[in-house]
């Protein structure tokens, strides 16, 4: 090789990674970090403050002192945990599905989703994706050469004045229509939703997988916070042969179990899909942790008789009501989620200091990303500014809105409460 083609730059990065500002993550965990208030109030993230119930760490640590659960698992999962998603499933999609053939274990459900995307997506095909979005979508999609169009929800006219429901968010099935071509090639779903906690009604998702049909349209449907739903809840799997024949469904048994560092995730759908999901899944980490998967299985298996997602849904939904009474005791507005554990908050009634000394890497952001700095330096309460999950044209959505997780010790919940009550003295 002559002194000519030698790369000039040998460290340069490919450009499906280059272009990455600082995310939302370390700029809310730097601001936490040294805030004044401490210990700050985290309710940013799923990560849960408790572990997952009794009966399914025991099957972990048992499964542990297995062989066979200390070695490669098969890598379209394990038989028990493919038998045990396909028997608590059956009753939900109306079939008896097949567990060979329509299940695929995953190393958590964003790897399923990303092998769903390896699977069918080339350069220069479009995937659809209602904003805001759960982030990893996007990386996700790009990674294979796909392209994203996306459709913002809409918010709630009034959503800065009174509380509103998760279904106030609405679809513009006109704009939807509209980013639909002939190089459409999937379309991605989430219901519940993060971080809205709208659930999907049956007419919407009716609509939504006859323009599928219509356009040979792949779905992926991401239903991790399926037994978490608070009002009636509609897989889309299930409202016609023709929908189901083009139907990817996720789950995660990180999000059920709440032990989301397991990774644990799988996809169900019809063997013309599965299979390939399963191939890329294989190039991709080839197979996902065993013990755990075993755990998962005995989870399946055993929750009925332990009345553990009767529990977990009133437990959640008591929290959700009881931190979201500070709410109503400050007068802010929030759209009251039908599903998952996830409030959005409206603080537009906040009011920062206009010579608030915000960082450079908060100043240039919309401002949910200030309001969420200020919520950390001055009350000690951490959020999500969810415009991290919108592009730039349609930030203005969302930004007078903050995403609060619940799915914390009931102690946390009340510290945090109290320290929002300290709001008052921002308040117009």
């Amino acid at each position: 090789m002559s002194s000519s083609s030698v790369r000039s730059d040998p460290f340069r990065p490919a450009k499906r990674v280059a272009d990455q500002k600082q995310d939302v993550w370390s700029i809310v965990n730097e601001a936490a970090a040294t805030s004044p208030i401490q210990p700050i109030n985290g309710l940013l993230t799923i990560f849960s403050g408790y572990n997952p119930p009794k009966f399914v760490t025991d099957a972990a640590k048992d499964a542990l002192d297995r062989v066979d659960c200390n070695q490669y698992s098969p890598t379209k999962g394990r038989p028990r945990l493919k038998k045990a998603i396909a028997n608590a499933y059956s009753p939900f999609f109306g079939k008896e599905l097949n567990p060979e053939t329509e299940v695929t274990i995953t190393t958590g459900a964003n790897e399923g989703i990303l092998s769903a995307f390896m699977a069918f997506i080339e350069d220069g095909d479009e995937v659809i994706v209602f904003e805001p979005f759960f982030d990893q979508y996007i990386s996700n999609i790009e990674m294979p050469g796909g392209k994203v169009r996306y459709v913002p929800l809409q918010p709630p006219k009034d959503g800065a004045t009174k509380n509103s429901s998760a279904a106030d968010w609405t679809i513009d099935f006109a704009e939807l229509e509209r980013v639909i071509n002939p190089k459409t090639r999937m379309i991605v779903l989430n219901s519940p939703h993060n971080p809205i906690g709208k659930i999907l009604s049956k007419i919407e998702l009716q609509k939504i997988g006859n323009l599928c049909v219509k356009n040979n349209i792949i779905i992926l449907s991401d239903e991790v916070y399926d037994r978490l739903h608070y009002v009636p809840f509609t897989r889309i799997a299930t409202l016609s042969p023709e929908i189901a024949d083009l139907t990817l469904t996720v789950g995660s048994a990180g999000k059920l179990f709440y032990a989301t560092g397991w990774r644990v995730g799988w996809l169900i759908g019809p063997e013309h899909l599965i299979k390939y999901v399963s191939a890329a899944h294989t190039r991709i980490c080839y197979s996902s942790v065993s013990p755990l998967q075993e755990a998962a299985a005995v989870g399946f298996e055993q929750a009925d008789s332990h009345g553990f997602w009767e529990q977990s849904q009133k437990e959640m939904r008591g929290k959700m009501d009881r931190f979201n009474a500070v709410f109503d005791e400050l007068g802010i507005p929030y759209s009251n989620p039908e599903g998952g554990y996830f409030v959005l908050a409206n603080l537009r009634s906040i009011t920062l200091p206009p010579d608030y000394a915000f960082p450079p890497q908060v100043a240039d952001r919309p401002r949910d990303f200030k309001l969420s700095y200020f919520l950390i330096k001055e009350v000690g309460v951490a959020a999500i500014p969810p415009t991290e999950f919108y592009t730039q044209q349609n930030a203005h959505l969302g930004e007078e809105y903050l995403r609060f997780a619940v799915c914390k010790d009931d102690e946390v919940l009340e510290r945090a409460k109290e320290r929002l009550r300290g709001l008052k003295r921002f308040m117009v």
